[in-house]
């Protein structure tokens, strides 16, 4: 880890205590900040919170003193990414002029390791889980390591003193985390894909999601690379027109791009790398995230062997189209992280086998018409819940699907949906909402549905 005096003696509130609230205070501690830490949960009892206090810092729960960042002088103010800036801490912060910064900036700032960042609406995890692997495959062979962390569920914090200049960081990072960043350089940055209507209730407007977005590339240097989708042509037209990098293209189909899938392989300009075939991932979409994997991979020193080697065997990140098992001659997919109709849209598709979806979950006030041709080319029964039940039904009803059943709960769905399986089918849970409703998390969610799963096959 770098030392650097940016914090040392400055006084910094950090305002959310979760994951990432917690790593990063340990890290400022590290770097000699003066701590302050605030959330609006009850606190007393919070073995996070009191093992902070005990190292010196003084911990607010219960409510946000918003008074206090008038009577005291804060040099820095640390956010969690989740929280809106319409709170109100934040919104006196940004009155009084007190930089505001998340996680990772502060992280990355102090990482010996090199790093790589990936964001997107979706496919941005497997694209991450993808690249560590192969990375962690070829830097093994000279005892280094990759690590996966940030959005993905690792907070960047936790790796950074322990990465060292022979690791790699690959970093997940959203569009609530580039929102707030001002300076990251990754040696490689790249945009899965950017879709409209997803954290629109958060960033208010498209223009501001895209902006936002762009931040992975926004301050990288003329000898950096960013991986742009060369098939949603508005976005790279934006990105050719912001970027310093040097740019590397993928797409689904056109061979004009640097990496491309053409006649049933994976593709760069100079070679066929594999047989698209001999993914265990299923999915075009998989296929364009193991376009982006394989780009970051080789500019970051992997060969084909390490490409390979794990393109031929990883099955899936958890929640996003995961195998959990085959049941009575029924193939099981856990897609809980489909928290929005475009990630649904990806996972409906990736199967030729007819299909039972599992959907549903909080209403953002959304239609769901877009799903209808969907609907109607690959599903053969509909179980629904959760607050967009009906919503969703009226799309099935014009998608022609003629088995809808209609539930409460996802536990009441799951043994609705296998009794309109037959032998062959797939059993698709794909939400296509936010977990919201009736989960704290989509990784709740999925990891109820797979004990829902489990539950059939003792009966």
């Amino acid at each position: 880890m770098k030392r650097i005096d940016t914090y040392k003696d400055k006084n910094v509130l950090v305002l959310g205590l979760g994951k990432s609230g917690f790593a990063v205070s340990e890290l400022l501690l590290k770097l000699g900040a003066n701590l302050t830490l605030n959330d609006k949960a009850d606190l007393d009892n919070n073995e996070k919170a009191q093992d902070l206090k005990e190292k010196g810092v003084r911990v607010i729960g219960g409510h946000h003193p918003v008074d206090l960042l008038e009577k005291e002088k804060f040099d820095y103010f640390v956010k969690n990414p989740g929280i809106p800036y319409e709170n109100p801490m934040v919104k006196k912060a940004m009155e009084l002029n007190i930089p505001i910064i998340t996680e990772p900036e502060i992280a990355l700032s102090v990482s010996d390791a090199p790093y790589v960042c990936v964001t997107g609406s979706n496919g941005k995890t497997t694209t991450v889980m993808l690249t560590q692997r192969i990375l962690d495959h070829h830097l093994a062979k000279n005892g280094h390591h990759a690590y996966a962390v940030g959005n993905i569920g690792v907070p960047i914090s936790e790796v950074v003193t322990k990465a060292t200049k022979d690791d790699i960081l690959v970093v997940e990072i959203s569009s609530f985390q580039l929102l707030g960043v001002t300076d990251i350089d990754p040696k490689v940055a790249a945009i899965v894909d950017i879709y409209n209507n997803v954290h629109l209730d958060y960033h208010k407007t498209f223009e501001n999601y895209v902006n936002a977005k762009l931040n992975v590339t926004r301050f990288q240097k003329s000898d950096d690379f960013f991986i742009a989708n060369y098939d949603q042509k508005d976005i790279l037209e934006k990105e050719v027109d912001l970027t310093k990098a040097q740019i590397q293209t993928f797409s689904e189909s056109d061979d004009t791009a640097d990496y491309f899938i053409k006649d049933g392989y994976l593709q760069s300009q100079a070679e066929k790398i594999m047989k698209t075939s001999d993914m265990k991932l299923p999915g075009i979409h998989n296929q364009q995230n193991a376009l982006v994997a394989i780009a970051i991979s080789k500019i970051m020193g992997a060969d084909d062997d390490d490409i390979r080697e794990v393109l031929e065997t990883f099955t899936g990140a958890k929640h996003r189209l995961q195998y959990v098992m085959t049941l009575d001659g029924r193939k099981v997919y856990n897609d809980s992280k489909s928290t929005n109709i475009e990630a649904a849209t990806v996972a409906i598709p990736s199967f030729n086998e007819p299909e039972v979806l599992i959907a549903g979950g909080l209403d953002r006030g959304f239609t769901f018409d877009s799903l209808v041709p969907l609907f109607k080319k690959h599903l053969k029964a509909i179980v629904l819940y959760g607050e967009t039940r009906y919503l969703l039904a009226d799309a099935a009803r014009k998608g022609g699907i003629k088995d809808i059943v209609i539930e409460n709960t996802l536990q009441e769905a799951v043994p609705k949906a296998y009794e309109l399986t037959d032998e062959g089918d797939v059993l698709l849970f794909s939400p296509a909402c936010a977990s919201w409703d009736q989960f704290r998390t989509f990784e709740e969610r999925g990891d109820y549905f797979v004990k829902f799963v489990k539950e059939l096959k003792t009966k």
